[in-house]
């Protein structure tokens, strides 16, 4: 399979992405630049980290209108695999392929260490190589991650199962304490009603070898490969 990893002037994880995918994981993987207008075959394509265009206006705002966000919009209609992480998920947010807003955190300071993520579903392509009941160990930094809706817009993501990580401590609870932001109901990841889009503000690509501190991040990777291999190929 192939992962295809976008790059905005501002990306500072697209590298991480990349080492996880092909170093770890030993997948093809491309650097697919914001002004192209294909995704050269991918399989999934991941919306990485970091302050595209310096985050003006607000994060993800301007990113959303690069060319190649054409093509990620219409590979997600399709039904292909699209990931964004942290900023990438702003992204997402911003282009209308993920509902709710990320606000800035509720303390009002850059947060920056590992937290714990309670997965809500196993099912995703995002997480069913997850070990059922595991809480996973993954680092946050980010200034602008507190994830809000509307309630009646929260009540569709909980009807509908959309929620797929969770703020927790630990042990798996969650509870205030386990939220490093302010997210509503400690939301830490969602999809959208399809199941083929995610986005997660915690870095999974910088929790894949041990020596990094933890690395749950790879039962994320791994779920995308099992997933992709399991279904027929969708032309990025």
């Amino acid at each position: 399979m192939k992962f295809g990893i976008v790059t905005f002037p501002g990306s500072n994880c697209d590298y991480d992405a990349f080492a996880a995918a092909r170093f770890v994981l030993g997948q093809e993987t491309a650097f697919l630049w914001h002004k192209s207008e294909s995704l050269e075959g991918s399989d999934v394509v991941i919306l990485p980290g970091g302050f595209a265009h310096g985050d003006y206006l607000r994060p993800g705002a301007i990113a959303r209108f690069s060319p190649i966000m054409k093509e990620v919009f219409r590979f997600a209609k399709s039904g292909g695999i699209v990931i964004g992480i942290c900023n990438g998920f702003q992204v997402l947010v911003e282009a209308g392929l993920l509902p709710g807003a990320l606000m800035r955190n509720a303390h009002l300071r850059f947060a920056c260490k590992f937290v714990y993520l309670k997965v809500e579903d196993y099912t995703t392509p995002f997480t069913l190589a997850c070990p059922p009941g595991k809480t996973l160990k993954i680092p946050i930094a980010h200034g602008d991650g507190n994830y809000y809706t509307f309630q009646s817009d929260l009540e569709e993501l909980e009807r509908h199962g959309q929620v797929v990580f969770r703020y927790a401590t630990a042990d798996g609870r969650v509870t205030p304490e386990g939220n490093p932001n302010g997210s509503l109901g400690n939301i830490a990841g969602v999809r959208n009603r399809e199941g083929n889009v995610m986005g997660l503000m915690p870095h999974p690509e910088r929790a894949v070898e041990k020596i990094l501190g933890s690395d749950d991040g790879l039962y994320v990777f791994r779920s995308l490969v099992t997933y992709c291999e399991r279904r027929p190929a969708i032309a990025g």
